[in-house]
């Protein structure tokens, strides 16, 4: 017998090679016909997986992130059947679940591929899943593997083998597809309910455009009808939100080819978002004891040995520069740096905590593929700090930087949040992880702890920490309900230890300092494509790049706007004047496209009455009122940071 350890802390017992699926069933048959995958020991895992030892055991269904994973890798499987039926030749590179669907890189030799063909796959694919065919995995030699590529011709397939051993090759066959497929799987394509191929794309292979360009299929499924039409819904909405068509149609950023992919340029809009958040960061952070620092961009490979981010993160790192025999290279995290910053003096227990923070520029090289308008990006500008404090200080340092977060949230008009307190796998460490149990349990302990005092929502997931010790991944949803990872907040038993940091202590011995790393705001890249899309581009005026747009209704009122936008200007606020020949109403219609947040009419009464005919975003007509009144009552908004 062995014992499974349920989510709950309870233990049941079950005969060896006991399967997920026959633990759902012996819980209830309701919940087995729901289920969609389980996790042994934190890893997600087929429910015909057999068990053999003692294991921590969860089920997945739609409600757990794996669980939607799970299923939406099976639905490009699903997908593949259906393309393979119409186009017999195509040959399938890779298709993984996304945050919200999954697609599948297929080449399709010399066929070519409409959105019309996208409902015929569509079809066959409805076809396939009523047929309820089971996920079977088959293991299988690396040897016997390459012989049935080799048969098949199929290069792409070939090349994946190559970089995987004996032991670790598993087939997965569904109808009349077999692919190759580390898996897991849902139990059975009959699950697959409700299905929507939303898009065609190029993609070259492995993302490098000096190979061959690629079929990309976007698509998502549902478990029921319901979900689907409500998730196409939310699409429309999502069209009109796009932060990278907003992020043009307002000048806020552009890429360009010559510059890089994943480079984005900020322009002058954009430079005033950018300005007035680390306006409000530096405010937030000078208040609550930071001290700022500048650190370079690049460093000697020797420090990131010495952090360990080599070599965990080096396939996220920009390839080294070598110059007089000594490697450099682009910074992808700033807290090593910040580590030299606190040796640079020698620290005793009244220096601590040691609180510094920078709006640190990082480099990371994310795949082609995975490049996202500003979501993924290869520069990023990071609202980062760390905190270097003693064990009894840390309760209270993790809860003010949490309070920080809620403060934000307040600002930006964020409901919707949850904190995700990421843990550490035991049976990784010393691979992906640490190999120090009893810290990995204390500081986990610490984190847990002032998560539930401080009374913040959050749930724990397993597998997901950093390196060096647990964090705090921040999850928000935006106005139409689309989730974001915003930042995290991460707690580090380690690098004190790496790079000898220390602090006398108040009995005159030392000790190593536990360090915060926090980054409230993320990065302006992410966070600013968050709030085009939560806003819809409606900005509250403290934080819109032009926050007034004076229209006068023809020439022979241009005297008095010029001296209201004079006005405006001397007291810092961001204004313009249209002097267009053009009609009021086309004014009006250009601003509001805009999406400025006041208009300012400007005619006979107001210039004789040193008014102005105030018009609001998406209000309209919201009054008359005296010129000095309108200035104070914008001062006023844009000092309060209102959310209006």
């Amino acid at each position: 017998m062995i014992n499974i350890t349920l989510p709950d802390g309870s233990v049941r017992a079950y005969e060896s090679g006991v399967t997920g699926l026959e633990i759902a069933k012996s819980i209830s048959e309701g919940l087995a016909r729901k289920v969609l995958a389980s996790t042994i020991n934190g890893e997600v895992k087929d429910l015909s997986m057999p068990i053999m030892a003692d294991a921590h055991f969860k089920l997945l269904t739609w409600d757990d992130a794996e669980g939607k994973s799970t299923f939406w890798h099976s639905s490009a499987h699903l997908m593949a059947e259906a393309v393979q039926e119409v186009y017999p030749h195509a040959k399938f590179w890779v298709g993984p679940a996304l945050d919200r669907g999954f697609y599948y890189d297929i080449d399709l030799g010399d066929s070519k591929m409409s959105d019309e063909d996208l409902v015929v796959l569509e079809k066959k694919m409805n076809e396939f899943a009523k047929q309820n065919n089971p996920f079977i995995r088959k293991a299988m030699p690396k040897a016997d593997a390459i012989n049935y590529f080799t048969e098949k011709g199929d290069e792409y397939k070939l090349d994946l083998l190559s970089n995987l051993i004996d032991g670790e090759i598993s087939f997965y066959t569904q109808g009349g597809f077999t692919d190759l497929c580390r898996g897991p799987h849902i139990p059975a394509t009959g699950l697959i309910k409700a299905i929507k191929l939303t898009s065609l794309a190029g993609a070259y292979w492995k993302g490098d455009e000096k190979n061959k360009q690629l079929t990309r299929i976007y698509g998502v499924t549902f478990p029921n009808q319901k979900e689907l039409d409500e998730h196409l819904l939310m699409l429309e909405e999502a069209k009109k939100r796009d932060h990278r068509k907003l992020g043009k149609e307002l000048g806020i950023f552009t890429m360009d080819d010559m510059v890089g992919q994943g480079l984005p340029l900020w322009l002058p809009n954009g430079g005033i978002i950018i300005e007035e958040l680390e306006k409000l960061a530096k405010e937030t952070e000078s208040a609550a004891g930071y001290k700022r620092v500048v650190t370079p961009h690049i460093a000697k490979e020797e420090m990131y040995l010495t952090s360990g981010h080599l070599p965990y993160y080096a396939d996220s790192m920009f390839p080294p520069m070598e110059l007089d025999g000594t490697k450099y290279y682009l910074r992808a995290m700033n807290c090593p740096h910040h580590h030299k910053i606190f040796d640079a003096e020698p620290k005793s227990y009244k220096d601590l905590p040691f609180r510094i923070a920078e709006y640190g520029t990082c480099y990371r090289y994310e795949q082609s593929g995975e490049l996202f308008g500003l979501m993924r990006v290869r520069c990023l500008h990071m609202n980062d700090a760390h905190i270097y404090c003693s064990k009894e200080q840390f309760a209270d340092e993790f809860r003010a930087v949490n309070e920080m977060y809620l403060k934000y949230f307040k600002i930006f008009g964020i409901d919707k949040y949850v904190m995700r307190l990421s843990l550490h796998e035991p049976s990784k460490r010393g691979q992906k992880y640490i190999d120090a149990p009893e810290l990995w349990e204390q500081t986990e302990a610490m984190v847990r702890e002032t998560l539930i005092a401080s009374n913040i929502p959050f749930i724990e997931v397993q597998d997901e920490a950093a390196f060096y010790g647990p964090k705090i991944d921040v999850q928000i949803w935006s106005a139409i309900g689309r989730e974001f990872t915003l930042a995290t907040n991460q707690v580090d038993f380690n690098s004190g230890n790496k790079f000898k940091l220390s602090y006398t202590t108040q009995q005159n011995s030392t000790d190593v300092p536990l360090i915060i790393h926090r980054a409230p705001l993320g990065t302006h890249e992410r966070f600013i494509g968050f709030l085009l899309e939560h806003y819809a581009g409606k900005f509250p005026t403290w934080i819109a790049p032009l926050q007034v747009k004076v229209l006068p209704i023809s020439d022979k009122f241009m005297p008095y706007a010029e001296t209201v936008l004079s006005t405006l200007k001397q007291k810092g606020i961001r204004a313009e004047i249209d002097d267009r020949s053009e009609k009021i109403g086309k004014k009006i219609r250009d601003t509001e496209l805009m999406k400025v947040p006041y208009m300012l009419v400007i005619g006979e009464k107001e210039m004789v009455e040193n008014q102005v005919a105030i018009r609001r975003q998406g209000k309209g007509d919201v009054g008359v009122k005296a010129l000095d009144a309108f200035v104070a009552e914008i001062i006023t908004e844009i000092s309060e940071r209102s959310g209006e």
